[in-house]
């Protein structure tokens, strides 16, 4: 297991995202059942959040299941609801020793009860992670979740307990699923597919974009490296002039 004392931050990025796709066609390629490329997959998932703790990034956010997965034959979701159940009593221990606090956004009010059970458990024993937080987007959908955030707005206008005049970008930010979470700066898809996917719609509006053609059960910590030295060259703006950005570097 890798030494996280006295980590500290080997790049200027707080928020990675990544949305893990290819483990059917990886499982394909090999002639092997697609539940085989989700198991690898867990495996690719270990590896890169105990990589994202030795580079000192504070939040990765993993898209797991989106709301639109609930349409997959009813064996590879249960199947899939089987094996988060594992990895989630797998990784506890691992979890608690390495400073990996465990969050968990998206519609659970769908999740079978045990899912549910586990997951709540999962974030009571890890509350106290301060290395990382490991977000899983589980039954996740933006549009979905930008929905629930402007019906909760909707009713607390209606009784009186919010001024819809004072509703900002920052303020509408804490009904979202991620809450105060800060935004990505990263966004990661794998397997050669160049979309989002409803993945974090409002809270990726400024993030970096990086695709790769490599499956997510081949996804490791050298692949990892690419994409962050990819960041490492961008500019990030925000809307604004080089001049300006350098301004404020300067400030």
């Amino acid at each position: 297991m890798p030494d996280f004392t006295k980590i500290t931050s080997k790049v200027p990025l707080e928020h990675l995202a990544i949305i893990m796709d290819g483990n059917g066609r990886w499982a394909k390629q090999r002639g092997l059942p697609r539940s085989a490329g989700h198991h690898q997959g867990v495996e690719a998932v270990i590896q890169i959040v105990d990589e994202c703790v030795l580079q000192g990034i504070r939040f990765l956010s993993l898209f797991a299941f989106s709301s639109e997965n609930w349409g997959r034959p009813r064996h590879e979701v249960d199947g899939l609801m089987e094996l988060l159940l594992q990895f989630l009593a797998s990784q506890r221990q691992r979890m608690l020793a390495d400073g990996v606090k465990l969050r968990v956004i998206g519609d659970l009010s769908r999740l079978p009860a045990p899912i549910q059970a586990a997951l709540t458990d999962a974030q009571k024993d890890t509350s106290q992670g301060q290395k990382l937080t490991l977000i899983l987007a589980l039954s996740y959908g933006g549009r979905d979740e930008i929905m629930r955030a402007a019906k909760q707005i909707a009713q607390q206008a209606l009784d009186g307990d919010l001024d819809i005049n004072q509703l900002d970008n920052k303020s509408f930010s804490t009904f979202l699923d991620t809450g105060n979470l800060p935004e990505p700066d990263l966004l990661i898809r794998t397997s050669g597919e160049m979309r989002i996917s409803n993945f974090l719609l409002w809270q990726t509006a400024y993030a970096e974009l990086y695709f790769t053609d490599v499956l997510w059960p081949d996804f490791d910590r050298v692949e990892l490296q690419k994409a962050l030295d990819d960041y490492l060259q961008r500019k990030r703006r925000f809307g604004l002039t080089d001049d300006q950005v350098g301004a404020q570097k300067g400030e």
